[in-house]
């Protein structure tokens, strides 16, 4: 008998542990939608008022938008002006009511030269108002035609209107709208022309060229791109009337033969001459122009860089003549990074000072070159990585800039500012709260306005001198409303990577409702990378769809793995080289089991696991590598299938192999009649890539839980047949599973989102908490 009842009592805990209720009614009122309008602001973005220690900004909180003006040197802040008073004189001028709490300003801006008269405007009414007098008028209206045209490149003092018509390259003066249009090229072609790629097709219309211009206007430069050779790619919009239409375009893949060739051509403005600059080094390389001069047009700074990535020359090129001169060259394995702002050339006094970034170390630091290419000096070092240089003041030598990991203590991927010399040794830190910093400084060097928060700190935004010390406190968010809901942060955690040694770093998300006596499964929110960990570090209140989804009765982590991030170090960042499948797998799985061992409250038998594009890709590879362990997946336009993914992608992150192969060359046959005691064949050494990246599909006879694959239909980032290759393994497999289109959609699914985070609602509440119900009216909410 005893035994019996123990039996049901266990049946019993057992069904109310997994037949839980989803409560769908928290997770509808944490949406982020629902959020928005209580939050606010939460950051000052300044606006510096011309060459001054001014500048306004627009704050918003529960009482309404103010907008301010702040004086620098005199520690003052004010408003900028009476929006009471702002609404009432725009109504008497243009006799229309306007919500003084939420004035519809735009284009706000301080005339040139002037740091009391600024001008906005109202739908197509540009106003002049003056801050001491508080006068305002109408300045002017804006005509619809007076609106620059998007297929114009202006030259930097609007002269000059650059174009592409019938694939060649054109320009014409700009202050005349009849003025003769003068044509530059006319070996344009289909894609091998002068149009943006986007525009390349266009035929008898003006479109937007690659053209650029030199800062004087006497030259401009464009990287052409031939791209005929280049296989095509398609998606149909089914929803386009009256017809479904094909949508058709260029794409390279990793490994292919046939990849864009580029190559770079200088146009003389007066002469209408051209320059094509011989560029040519290595087979299917990359070209980029990193610097042209800004007082003459004489020359400009290119980088070529093999296409394994392994080798890149930094080049000056003579735009007079179009010689070429290697300044310097780097060599790293498996690949040189030069992504998200690292590895950005910076350039000085028009080419005599240049500065490198480099993880030659195996940490990102910077490098002083001379304008000849030779190395001056080591500017920053140390086990850390130095990021974005974020202003170099020319005068006093002195260089402003971002690092990671270099304060002991501190979060590593905490955004931390330093000034330093590019003449003396040393780096001084001018962020030493430990948070999340940001950075905007005027343009004399004297001040700058950081905003710094973390997860679980609200921001705070301050003004500072060049050093770093605080001047005036701006602003701190109005969250009343937020925290009236019941919202509470989220909590920081730092977890082992499978190796044992590396610390990797997350945010857990739980209801606002928690018990800390309750088992709660727990879901995964995954990106892998590379080229960046997508891992909250600053202040939100809602994380994307993370808040939300804990919302429902679950437990919701997300932390880095290695791999995923160049924030680290060289080691850290190419981890999953050769390995772009499946080296954050270990990582995310051992981390959650950290986690279950160290919090009761998370139930390591029930696991879900989410995420997009390359989390789409990993959530699916986790649930069918690790089919012991994860019970549900969410993958939403997922790179399943990396070979029919980008070239870059594939062949950076995961890497290609140049094969070289010997081939005879037959000898040339009057040649043999000529001088047959000559007759033999040549060897010819033939270059050609190859790259093969494992894929989710090969994986498919492991599924044991539950998929949802989300795809949308012409997704010309990720195309939709990365998902359609996974279902089909999965229907060869015999496997059950869910799919849904998103019915003309691109990647980030745009309007329906809300509608995919509501279907992932239901997916996760069914499969974790075993709660079926469907089509709850969420908006009763």
């Amino acid at each position: 008998m005893k035994k019996t009842v123990f039996i049901l009592l266990s049946l019993f805990i057992a069904s109310m542990t997994y037949a839980q209720k989803a409560n769908f009614k928290a997770a509808e009122k944490f949406r982020r939608s629902n959020l928005r309008q209580k939050v606010g602001d939460t950051r000052v973005s300044p606006n510096w008022i011309n060459e001054s220690n001014k500048f306004w900004y627009s704050y918003k909180k529960s009482d309404g938008k103010n907008y301010y003006y702040v004086d620098a040197d005199r520690k003052t802040k004010k408003l900028l002006f009476d929006r009471s008073y702002m609404a009432s004189e725009i109504h008497r001028l243009i006799h229309r009511p306007y919500n003084q709490l939420d004035l519809p300003l735009k284009d706000l801006e301080f005339e040139k030269e002037s740091t009391t008269k600024l001008t906005f405007k109202i739908d197509s009414i540009r106003f002049l108002y003056d801050i001491n007098s508080r006068k305002l008028v109408i300045k002017d209206t804006v005509p619809e035609e007076k609106r620059r045209n998007r297929w114009a490149t202006y030259s930097p003092d609007s002269t000059w209107i650059a174009y592409a018509k019938n694939y060649d390259l054109y320009i014409m003066k700009s202050d005349d709208p009849d003025s003769t249009e003068i044509r530059l090229t006319e070996d344009g072609m289909e894609h091998y022309g002068y149009a943006s790629s986007r525009a390349d097709t266009a035929k008898d219309k003006k479109v937007r060229s690659i053209a650029r211009w030199f800062e004087n206007e006497e030259k401009l430069f464009v990287i052409k791109s031939d791209r005929r050779k280049v296989s095509e790619l398609f998606v149909i919009n089914s929803l386009a009337e009256p017809r479904p239409e094909l949508e058709t375009y260029k794409y390279s893949m990793p490994g292919e033969a046939n990849v864009p060739q580029n190559e770079l051509i200088i146009f003389d403005v007066e002469s209408k001459e051209r320059t094509d600059v011989d560029v040519k080094k290595w087979k299917d390389q990359r070209l980029r122009v990193r610097w042209v001069s800004q007082e003459t047009a004489g020359k400009m700074i290119i980088e070529r860089k093999k296409r394994d990535l392994t080798k890149l020359e930094i080049c000056k090129v003579d735009a007079n003549t179009g010689e070429l001169e290697v300044l310097f060259e780097e060599e790293q394995y498996p690949y040189i990074y030069d992504g998200y702002g690292f590895g950005d050339l910076a350039v000085l006094n028009e080419g005599e000072d240049l500065i490198w970034w480099s993880e030659r170390s195996g940490w990102g630091q910077l490098y002083l070159y001379d304008g000849e290419g030779n190395m001056k000096r080591q500017l920053t070092n140390g086990y850390f990585v130095t990021g974005d240089i974020e202003r170099i003041d020319t005068l006093k030598r002195e260089l402003y800039v971002e690092a990671f990991g270099k304060e002991k203590g501190v979060h590593p991927y905490y955004s931390m500012f330093y000034k330093l010399s590019l003449d003396e040794p040393g780096m001084r830190l001018i962020s030493p709260e430990n948070a999340d910093h940001s950075f905007s400084m005027a343009k004399t060097n004297d001040y700058w306005v950081d905003t710094y928060s973390r997860v679980d700190m609200e921001p705070q935004s301050v003004l500072r001198d060049k050093n770093g010390s605080i001047v005036l406190n701006l602003e701190k968010p109005d969250l009343s409303q937020v925290y009236a809901t019941g919202w509470q942060m989220p909590e920081r955690f730092v977890v082992k990577a499978k190796d044992g040694v590396t610390d990797l770093y997350g945010v857990m998300f739980k209801p606002f409702d928690f018990d800390s006596t309750r088992k709660y499964p727990v879901i995964s929110y995954v990106y892998p990378g590379p080229q960046t960990e997508s891992v909250p570090y600053s202040f939100s209140v809602s994380s994307r769809y993370n808040t939300a989804l804990a919302q429902l009765g679950f437990i919701v982590v997300n932390f880095g793995h290695r791999g995923g991030s160049p924030q680290r170090n060289n080691y850290y960042h190419t981890y999953g080289y050769d390995n772009l499948r499946d080296y954050a797998l270990a990582d995310d799985r051992y981390g959650i089991e950290q986690l279950a061992d160290r919090y009761d409250f998370i139930d390591v038998e029930n696991v879900g696991i989410y995420g997009h594009s390359g989390g789409g890709f990993m959530s699916t590879a986790a649930l069918l590598s690790h089919p012991d362990f994860y019970d549900v997946a969410v993958s939403s336009a997922g790179n399943h299938d990396n070979n029919i993914y980008n070239q870059w992608w594939g062949e950076t992150h995961h890497g290609v192999k140049e094969v070289k192969k010997e081939v005879k060359v037959k000898s040339d046959k009057k040649q043999e009649k000529a001088y047959p005691e000559d007759k033999q064949d040549s060897l010819k050494t033939v270059i050609s890539f190859k790259s093969d990246v494992p894929v989710n599909q090969d994986l498919a006879k492991n599924l044991e839980g539950h998929l949802l694959l989300v795809h949308g239909d012409i997704d010309n980032n990720v195309h939709p047949g990365n998902s359609i290759r996974v279902v089909n393994a999965l229907i060869k497999a015999n496997k059950r599973f869910d799919f849904m289109i998103m019915p003309g959609k691109r990647h980030g699914f745009g309007d329906y989102s809300e509608y995919f985070e509501t279907m992932m609602w239901y997916y996760f509440a069914e499969h974790l908490l075993g709660d079926y119900r469907t089509n709850v009216e969420l908006k009763d909410y």
